[in-house]
This record gives structure tokens, C-alpha cells and sequence, in this order.
């Protein structure tokens, strides 16, 4: 059965122009009205990040200005071994510098209240992707090393494809020396030296999806089997394939049927990955194959009730969204499954009038919804719910204030800027205007799993700036921070314990550069960071709108050395 044909969608533009929109949104029950994305100015509106196949329609910017919050007492940070008079020394002057951010934000009408993977688990940057292990503790530190020089300089702006009509590309890894992007019936590998091509990897369809975990080297992708023709303008997206990222080869490609497809293989949305288990979700159901050959290890099934599995969300363990009843009113439960089986080893059931959830993270389980479309700026989720391994709820975590930044869609794993480790839920807060009456600022946030509480800690960006994270590296953040107009882009590192900040790499601030990066947004598009290199990649790709457009490129990356 063939999807039907997108609505019609805004054209593409240049670096800071209007980007492509996404692709119309696969076969499945309506999805629910859209907040609008919390949007700082990377050169807005833009595409959707990472943009694994998960089509949404780009909202317009709330409205600016400060949201009024009770302040926080800000508190040392936790003593460490030794405790000498330089550790005391050290602690009075984290605890000075941050009473002098907390009174520069305060000043500014802003209050507050209160490395290197082995290849296995890796995220798509390759930084560990177990935010549960020795290294996520606090004071363990990380393994991403401070360049020699972390003034950045261009790798490879890769010019992007022209195709006629809007094609997805969804896809980035970053392993310790390939950098592999999706691209227009291909998946393409380039060195870290210069940018330059490793190899390419052809595919007979479009890219429609893609997981950003890795497991011994390898990730997965889900395709359409053949190109659009005129009498099938958007064959279905049926075809999962595992590829190794750095021999550059697909380990295997299929499908699967369920009880009520025939003889017509099952359309999906989306796909993880999680140890051994590639896993892919969509409105029939979902289905898991083992990661080395390919074989089946369940189909897509439906209970007595009606029930299915609408999406599944890897890393550490593998978690699914089941769906019961009516698409018009579901019950919805979150599930922590057998790898191996599928079987549910935990159920939490969520609340009744919850239509659609995501899952945030896995190991701990944490799952988003958007409770009474109460979801404000923190778009698309109000709630947080935090559920213990007997699935039962150890804390739920309020958003609707609206103090705080982050976004998840309506698809399962698709949650953007929350970022879990050492017992906490790391988020950027809203963008509010700084001590500079021309430029937004905000702060790096966390909640405590254990309570469900806010904690009293931050991490400002600096003025005209804007953090965004993106990743554990074992106890520290790795967060991108968003520049003003007259710098560069910055990758830091911020130590899980202290918050203090460690700048990784500054990007160039020349005009032309900085038009470039700015052109990307890491809520809107794949952001990879390990050892020094930085991509920024997009993940649709179209001819532009007007012969006057800016160039565009399907991916920029930089290193520091």
C-alpha cells in the first residue's frame, strides 16, 4: 500500500533563509495539533533535527520575553577527596562565579526557582551511550579531551543535493574515523583527515528513517524499496538494513508481513537499536531482527485488545509505547521488553486522554507526554514521567511552566535536548533576554529522578548565548552552545558535578562561516561531536527555491587540533 502524497510544503532557502520542511507523515492515525518549537535563532525556520524519517510540520516562534520564575539559593558544589585549602579556595570561587551569574540573570529580568566508545552501545558521535555505567557517576569525568587548540577551522562544507522534489536524508554517525551521512539513495562515508569520500553505499529507495545508536560499529536505516515513479509517487517505507559504518556495507536488508498485511510488507515510521536488537514501530506494529544476520526475532501482532506496538526507543535497554483500543481514544502503556523476545518485562499505563507519548530515555525509563495540551515552550511535552524498573512511577517531572526549553514529537524516540545521567534530567531552560538588550541567553537545568525536584544547580551560557545539550560524556554534558550573530558556534563540556564549563571548540566567527553554521539549529538538524570534529547535517534536501539562494550544503563540520 502506497502512502499518501505530502501537503504541500514552503521551498527551501539559504543559510539563514526558510529550510526545507519535512516529508508529509507516513500512513498512521492523525497526529495531534503541534506547539509551536521552541525556536532560537539558528537562522529559523528550519528542518526537523535528526530527522530520522520523523516528518512534523515546522511551527512558528512563540513569542519573546521572560518567563517570571521564584529564585533558586545556589550551593557548592560536592566536596571531593583531599578537601586541602586550595579545594576550599576552588569551591569559594565556583560558588562566587555562579552568586555572579545568578545576579547578572536576575539583573537581566530572569529569576529561577529553586569519549572514546569502544564501538559497542556508542552513540551516533561516538560518546558511550550508557548513562548508567562507572563512567556517569558523578566526579568520573568523561573521555573528550580539550583540543591543543579549540579555535575550529573548516573540514568540509559538503555542497547539497538539487533533487526536483524533496527527498529525505536522514542519518549521521561519527565513529573514530568515518564520518557516514545519509544522502539521496545512498549512505556515503568520509574521512576525518580532510572530508574527503571513503565509500558509498547505494540504496534502491529514498531513506525514510534512521537510529542514532550503535552497536559494534553498526547502526540501522529503514528505506523504500524503489524510486518514486509516476504511478507509485511514495512507495511505502518497508525495508530495514543494518550497516557497518566503517566497512562501508549493508550486513543485511528485510522486511516482514504481519497477520493482516497478506502478502504486502508492513510500513514503518521509525527504528532503534539496542544491543543486539534492531527493532522498527509503526500504526500496524513492529517488528525486531538480530543485529549480526538479520533474523526475525518477532512480527508485528495485535491482541485481543486491539493492541500494538506503536514505536520502540533503544540505548541501554529497548522500551516500546503499546497502544490499546480506538486510535481515536488509545490507552497507552510504556513497556521495558525482552531484547531477545520482545516479551514486556515492565508496564506502566499511562493516563486516560494521552494520545501520543515519547520516551526520553530507557535505562532509566522516562517517558514524555503532553497531558491536557498544557505543553508550553518545552513544545509538545507538559510531563515527565519517571518509572522504576517494576513499572511503577518513581516521580513525574512538570514542564508547563514554561521556564523550560526542549521539544519531543509525536513519534515514540524523537525527544530533543534532554539529556540523562548522574541520577539527574539535564534541559536548557527557555531563552530569556540577558544583561545585552540585544541578545537571549539561558541555562542549563536539571531535576533530581529520585524526586521529581528541580535541583538548585545551572550552568549559564553567557551572554548572547545558548546551550543546548547534546549528550552524556560519562559525567559531564556535551552541549552545543548557540552563537550570536558576530561569533562562532562553541562545542563545551560541562562537569556533571561543579556545572562549570570547558570550552572543547569555538567555531570561526567570520561572516561567511557563521552564516553557514547558523543556518543549522540542533533541535532541527543531526549534531555530531567526538575528538575534536564537529558535524552539523541536514536531513531533507531539495532544490532551492530561487537562483539566488545561498549555497547550501547537506552537511558542515569543523575541527580543532
Amino acid at each position: 500500500m502506497s502512502t499518501p502524497p505530502p501537503p504541500s510544503q514552503p521551498p527551501s532557502g539559504g543559510f539563514g533563509a526558510p529550510q526545507d520542511p519535512p516529508p508529509a507523515q507516513p500512513p498512521g492515525p492523525p497526529a495531534p495539533p503541534q506547539q509551536p518549537p521552541t525556536q532560537p535563532a539558528y537562522g529559523y525556520p528550519q528542518q526537523p533535527e535528526p530527522g530520522y524519517g520523523y516528518p512534523q510540520q515546522p511551527g512558528t516562534p512563540p513569542p519573546f520575553g521572560p518567563p517570571t520564575t521564584p529564585m533558586y539559593s545556589p550551593q557548592p558544589p560536592a566536596g571531593g577527596a583531599g578537601g586541602g585549602g586550595n579545594d576550599v579556595r576552588t569551591q569559594l570561587m565556583i560558588v562566587g562565579a555562579a552568586l555572579l551569574a545568578i545576579v547578572l540573570i536576575v539583573g537581566g529580568g530572569f529569576w529561577y526557582v529553586s569519549g572514546d566508545g569502544d564501538g559497542r552501545n556508542d552513540t551516533a558521535d561516538g560518546g558511550p551511550a550508557k548513562p548508567g555505567d562507572d563512567k556517569s557517576q558523578p566526579g568520573a569525568g568523561g573521555t573528550e579531551k580539550v583540543p591543543a587548540n579549540t579555535k575550529s577551522k573548516v573540514l568540509l562544507n559538503q555542497p547539497s543535493p538539487t533533487p526536483d522534489e524533496m527527498v529525505q536524508v536522514p542519518g549521521s554517525w561519527l565513529t573514530d574515523t568515518t564520518y557516514v551521512k545519509s544522502d539521496v539513495y545512498k549512505i556515503v562515508g568520509y574521512n576525518l583527515v580532510d572530508g574527503g569520500k571513503k565509500w558509498e553505499v547505494p540504496l534502491p529507495g529514498e531513506l525514510c528513517g534512521a537510529t542514532p545508536h550503535v552497536t559494534d560499529k553498526k547502526s540501522a536505516v529503514l528505506f523504500r524499496p524503489a524510486k518514486p515513479t509516476p504511478e507509485a509517487k511514495y512507495p511505502p517505507c518497508t525495508e530495514v538494513a543494518v550497516i557497518d559504518l566503517e566497512a562501508g556495507k549493508l550486513v543485511w536488508t528485510g522486511n516482514a508481513k504481519s497477520a493482516t498485511s497478506g502478502d504486502k510488507p508492513v510500513s514503518y515510521y521509525e527504528v532503534t537499536l539496542s544491543g543486539q536488537t534492531v527493532a522498527a514501530g509503526g500504526s500496524s506494529g513492529g517488528a525486531a531482527w538480530n543485529l549480526a544476520d538479520g533474523k526475525s526475532l518477532w512480527l508485528p501482532k495485535t491482541d485481543g485488545e486491539g493492541c500494538r506496538d506503536a514505536g520502540y526507543a533503544g540505548g541501554e535497554a529497548l522500551a516500546v509505547i503499546r497502544k490499546c483500543g480506538q486510535s481515536s481514544t488509545p490507552t497507552l502503556y510504556a513497556q521495558v521488553l525482552d531484547p531477545a523476545t520482545g516479551a514486556p518485562q515492565s508496564s506502566y499505563k499511562l493516563s486516560a486522554g494521552i494520545d501520543y507519548a515519547s520516551i526520553v530515555s530507557t535505562k532509566p525509563l522516562i517517558v514524555a507526554a503532553d497531558v491536557g495540551k498544557t505543553a508550553k515552550n518545552a513544545t509538545g511535552v507538559s510531563d515527565l514521567f519517571v518509572v522504576d524498573p517494576a513499572g511503577q512511577l518513581k516521580a513525574r517531572i512538570s514542564l508547563s511552566s514554561g521556564n523550560f526549553g526542549g521539544e519531543c514529537k509525536t513519534e515514540v524516540e524523537r525527544c530533543f535536548g534532554f539529556v540523562v545521567g548522574n541520577g539527574k534530567l539535564y534541559l536548557p531552560s527557555y531563552e530569556h533576554q540577558g544583561q545585552d538588550p540585544y541578545g537571549k541567553t539561558n541555562e542549563l537545568l536539571s531535576f533530581d529522578l529520585e524526586t521529581g525536584k528541580q535541583t538548585n544547580e545551572a550552568a549559564p551560557a553567557g551572554e548572547r548565548y545558548k546551550l543546548f545539550p547534546l549528550r552524556m560524556d560519562g559525567s559531564n554534558i556535551i552541549a552545543y552552545k548557540e552563537p550570536p550573530y558576530d561569533k562562532g558556534g562553541q562545542i563545551v563540556s560541562i562537569d556533571g558535578k561543579t556545572m562549570k564549563e570547558t570550552v572543547l571548540m569555538e567555531n570561526p566567527s567570520d561572516k561567511t562561516t557563521q552564516r553557514i553554521e547558523t543556518a543549522y539549529s540542533p533541535d532541527h538538524h543531526e549534531y555530531r561531536y567526538h575528538n575534536g570534529k564537529l558535524f552539523l547535517a541536514r536531513t531533507t534536501v531539495k532544490k532551492p527555491h530561487s537562483s539566488t539562494s545561498d549555497p547550501e550544503y547537506i552537511f558542515s563540520s569543523f575541527t580543532a587540533s
